[in-house]
């Protein structure tokens, strides 16, 4: 296979789960943005808006608008630590976020799993190479340019 077609299909792939996931976010109301952030709280548990601006790269303030719009939809809410009334956990609503994209998963988890079990071994540890490299090369290119850019 040449490099180059190589390229393409890796961007396509890209272009084509970006797309997916904006079409998902507006089939239940919600925008893109706000979909992939609540995709971070689920993935990695509560945490404070704070934490999430940091790992999502948006600012506080946006952050707090995607918050507004996710507790608005009844996908997450604001727990507020005894301790320090100032400081606001966002916790997912898992039994919402469940009900409005497991028909949408189930779905399509069942063709990535079929296609998942039509390749070897082998095939699939090169498959997982790949994408464990670049997700290491994508995240040293984000460190890289936060760094530089000061956000």
């Amino acid at each position: 296979m040449e490099i180059e077609v190589f390229k393409k299909t890796t961007r396509q792939y890209f272009e084509t789960a970006l797309s997916m996931h904006e079409t998902i976010a507006t089939n239940v109301g919600l925008s893109g943005t706000d979909h992939k952030y609540l995709g971070y709280l689920i993935e990695n548990g509560e945490m404070t808006a704070g934490e999430l601006a940091k790992r999502s790269g948006l600012t506080t303030g946006a952050i707090t608008g995607v918050i507004d719009r996710l507790e608005k939809g009844k996908l997450v809410k604001r727990k507020f630590l005894q301790s320090d009334r100032r400081k606001v956990i966002i916790v997912p609503i898992l039994e919402r976020a469940n009900q409005l994209f497991s028909p949408i998963f189930k779905k399509l988890q069942k063709e990535t799993d079929h296609l998942i079990s039509s390749f070897s071994d082998r095939e699939l540890e090169v498959v997982h190479r790949y994408f464990e490299s670049a997700i290491g090369i994508m995240d040293k290119v984000t460190k890289n340019l936060k760094e530089t850019s000061g956000i």
